[in-house]
């Protein structure tokens, strides 16, 4: 088993979680989205964001809206709808959960009896 295949799986995990979060307090276009999670470290191509997004915007998380831009083309900018909050709100409460089972199950001394 490659270590690799399985950070790579925790990370994708992970993604639609970090995404609705990055757009929790702004709209962002999907260049700012990848800035955003290439600075944390969450190194992420447009190959994999895009279905992403899509996929989100179907399930009526997310909605856009394009914005001529001075520099190029219009922008397509994402924001979350009021099911999105929703939503991100329960991945927040979910998270604290699994990271506090996480670290007590990590953190744990293994006793044999």
């Amino acid at each position: 088993m490659k270590i690799e295949n399985t950070k790579a799986q925790m990370r994708k995990g992970v993604l639609e979680f970090c995404i609705l979060s990055v757009l929790k307090d702004d709209d962002a276009y999907v260049a700012e989205i990848l800035d955003t999670l290439k600075d944390a470290k969450l190194l992420v191509v447009e190959g994999t964001i895009y279905p992403l997004l899509t996929r989100l915007k179907n399930a009526g998380l997310l909605n856009y809206r394009w914005e001529e831009s001075t520099s190029g083309p219009p922008r397509k900018y994402y924001g979350l709808t009021e099911t999105g909050k929703l939503f991100l709100k329960e991945l927040n409460n979910t998270w604290s959960e699994l990271q506090n089972a996480v670290n007590i199950v990590t953190s744990q001394k293994t006793t044999k009896k």
